[in-house]
């Protein structure tokens, strides 16, 4: 499943094929969808129908260049760098905060201007929260599974990071990067009984926050019953809901939806699965669900390759990675279809944006140079070698 690019007489780059097709896949029907869901937009906010399409591909494009550049940097600058990266992205929380450098959107401050582009702090904290914490177990592989501090040390530090987060507020961010934290370490071995008081604690800690907060409250009593108050609290979920319900097997046909139009709000970018239910129906929703199911199973076995390899950090890099693709997908479209209470997270690859979409092409370069330096290793191990090109 992969295949070699030479970069030089003396070196070559091992791409894995179906992760490489997956995302390209997801890039493509993410970019059309985008195309389609905000044509009229562009219309009303800067006169011309291409405005969001074109700026996506801007995006897609220095994602891809930022991601190429990335590829050559060695597994090993990673983990070295891991706990500044880390420093750096609790900076730009803190950066966020501060009047004047950061950007207001919907009563929410979660971006920073950065050379024209606006850049959503939070997938940036979530890209070196997995560096970070990939490093923190390899360093501490055996405490975290004989002590519970071993646990609670690195929670301290995503604990600061969460609640910065929750003052922009972005309650799904600090509720993905504290999956990641957890998920990353019970891989590493923490003990299962621990592992549960822990998630636990997370979750009585997020319920907590949900009862004091007033708007949490009313999200999660509308998304209980959306149709008690469809044109106010139940509206974006009504929207959502009669997009899949227009879908039906095959779709309107792709651009004929009408609940993009000024019906379903940010449709292409929070609600873009919803257009995909609507134009493409049940087909096309499988297929983005297939194509985020084979990703994380290929995140998995990268991760699996790379620890039989004896590579720790790039195993649980990969298996970060996994787990970040993996639960930020499911809550979008969870989201979308009904199943889990309305959260502003992006759908990976897929969503109009410019930070969120540079970022998840960076974790897809750094997952392609996790498979490329375990390919090395394996190429130079007859044995080794066998196992893994049979993959």
């Amino acid at each position: 499943m992969n295949f070699r690019l030479k970069l030089s007489p003396i070196s070559e780059f091992h791409f894995d094929r179906l992760l490489l097709t997956v995302c390209i896949s997801l890039l493509l029907i993410g970019y059309v969808m985008v195309a389609s869901s905000s044509m009229h937009l562009g219309v009303t906010m800067a006169g011309n129908s291409l405005y969001y399409p074109l700026k996506q591909l801007m995006h897609i494009s220095l994602g891809l260049i930022l991601a190429a550049a990335l590829t050559t940097v060695p597994m090993r600058i990673w983990e070295k760098a891991g706990p500044w990266l880390f420093i750096v992205g609790l900076l730009l929380l803190i950066g966020v905060l501060v009047r004047g450098l950061g950007i207001k959107v919907n009563g929410s401050v979660r971006w920073l201007s950065i050379g024209g582009l606006r850049i959503q702090v939070s997938e940036v904290v979530k890209f070196f929260a997995v560096i970070y914490m990939a490093g923190y177990v390899n360093r501490h592989y055996q405490s975290i599974s004989e002590s519970a501090f071993g646990l609670l040390k690195p929670l301290l530090l995503f604990s600061l990071a969460c609640v910065l987060l929750l003052l922009e507020p972005d309650f799904g961010s600090a509720i993905v990067i504290l999956m990641i934290a957890m998920g990353i370490m019970f891989l590493g071995g923490a003990r299962l009984s621990q592992f549960i008081i822990l998630l636990l604690s997370v979750a009585m800690l997020a319920t907590l926050l949900v009862y004091f907060s007033p708007y949490r409250l009313v999200r999660v009593m509308s998304f209980m019953n959306p149709w008690a108050d469809p044109l106010n609290t139940g509206f974006q979920l009504v929207q959502a809901l009669i997009s899949f319900g227009r879908g039906e097997w095959l779709g309107v046909g792709l651009g004929s939806g009408i609940q993009k139009l000024f019906y379903l709000p940010e449709a292409h970018t929070d609600f873009l699965f919803s257009v995909i239910a609507e134009e493409l129906g049940l087909v096309g929703v499988i297929t983005v669900i297939g194509l985020f199911s084979l990703l994380v199973w290929r995140a998995f076995e990268i991760a699996a390759a790379a620890e039989k390899a004896g590579q720790r950090f790039s195993a649980f890099i990969a298996y970060g990675l996994g787990i970040w693709f993996g639960f930020q997908s499911f809550v979008n479209m969870g989201v979308n279809m009904g199943i889990l209470p309305t959260k502003g997270l992006t759908l990976p690859l897929m969503s109009y944006g410019g930070g969120s979409m540079i970022i998840m092409c960076c974790a897809v370069a750094l997952l392609l140079r996790v498979h490329n330096e375990v390919a090395e290793i394996n190429a130079n191990t007859p044995k080794g070698k066998s196992e893994w090109t049979s993959a």
